[in-house]
């Protein structure tokens, strides 16, 4: 093994990769150490209004909220790591003697692809297992002590199997109870079967639903029975968590509920699908940013300009922005603008990329 990376990386690659991994390193622990103190600032009213505990407050909500925080802005903290040490080399000539011997400028990207590599397979297994817990511990503890939750949800759709569809005019989660309940069931386009109930309360200790007030309406062809009753307990395929589920839930699932819960949703329509299997894309797709944007950074700070790093750092800057705009519209257009997820998530790294390629043709060879 040693032999071959010896065959494949000379001294000036590991130089290379040594100031790379060490610039990304140093920039990462700035930035934990920036975002503690300002979000320390921002909630430290939330924290003493709700009585947060001080080991919540640092092996819950830090130990959750550093990590989703580092991971989302990792591409960016890669990005202007990279722009200022290969900024740096450039202004102190390191460069030049490089591109002037045999190496070709693609020879010169050889120790940044090394390293962007390491920072990949980091990035990605990160995403895969560490975050979803990571994240885990901070939703709790937010939704325990930050989010004020909506007790009522109105016109909630939903389909318990490929027949069987509910409706629910309100739904208070406070006391887990739903209004102008609606269940029909259809055989094909037939409609078999419809029950309409004033009120359905979940019961807590029987783990069943009590219909109170409520009729069933049997339909075969031609000929209906309509039934009557004051209450009827009966088993549904539905939680009241179904209908309590915080905005910010699935980034705290593992890859397998998150699995089952979009085969879940494929079959209920309840209109989570899209946010789940965005962020099931996402997971895979936004560790690729580690490549394009090292490609970037590489291609407008390696030409040695007046001003030393200054210029190149705030290029390098605005399009830590732009990248994060586009993000962001990516987002948008998926979870609201009816996007398909897969192609939302590829926007920001193909867009990206294009530009990387232009900026690699145009770097000093």
């Amino acid at each position: 093994m040693k032999g071959l990376l010896d065959r494949y990386l000379k001294v000036i690659d590991w130089y290379i990769i040594k100031k790379y991994l060490g610039t990304f390193t140093f920039t990462i622990v700035l930035f934990m150490v920036i975002i503690v103190v300002f979000d320390v600032s921002e909630h430290l009213d939330n924290f003493l209004k709700h009585n947060a505990p001080l080991h919540a407050i640092i092996f819950q909500y830090y130990a959750g909220y550093l990590p989703f925080y580092t991971n989302l802005l990792l591409p960016l903290i890669n990005f202007l790591a990279v722009i200022f040490f290969t900024a740096k080399m450039a202004n102190q000539t390191e460069i030049v003697p490089i591109l002037s011997g045999k190496a070709s400028f693609n020879r010169f990207l050889r120790p940044y692809f090394v390293s962007a590599s390491l920072i990949f397979i980091v990035f990605f297994f990160a995403n895969i297992y560490l975050i979803p817990y990571t994240n885990k511990l901070d939703v709790t503890f937010e939704n325990v002590y930050f989010n004020e939750v909506d007790p009522t949800k109105s016109d909630l759709h939903m389909q318990l199997d490929k027949g069987t569809y509910v409706y629910l005019q309100s739904y208070d989660n406070t006391v887990h109870t739903g209004y102008n309940f609606v269940l029909e069931k259809f055989k094909g386009d037939d409609l078999k079967e419809k029950l309409v109930a004033n009120r359905i309360v979940f019961d807590s200790v029987k783990h069943v639903w009590s219909l109170q007030d409520y009729s069933v309406r049997f339909v075969n062809g031609i000929h209906e029975k309509l039934l009557n009753a004051p209450r009827k307990d009966t088993v549904l395929d539905m939680r009241p968590s179904d209908f309590e589920i915080h905005d910010n839930v699935y980034r705290a699932m593992s890859m397998n509920e998150l699995n089952k819960n979009i085969a879940r949703e494929q079959t209920r329509g309840t209109g989570a699908l899209t946010d789940m299997l965005f962020e099931k894309y996402r997971r895979f797709v936004y560790p690729l940013s580690s490549y394009v944007l090292t490609l970037i950074g590489v291609s407008i700070s390696s030409r040695k300009v007046r001003g030393g790093i200054g210029l190149p750092l705030g290029i390098g800057i605005f399009l830590c922005f732009a990248y994060i705009i586009v993000d962001r519209f990516a987002t948008v257009f998926s979870t609201k603008g009816g996007m398909p997820p897969l192609i939302a998530v590829f926007i920001p790294n193909v867009t990206f990329g294009a530009l990387g390629y232009y900026l690699l043709r145009k770097a000093p060879k």
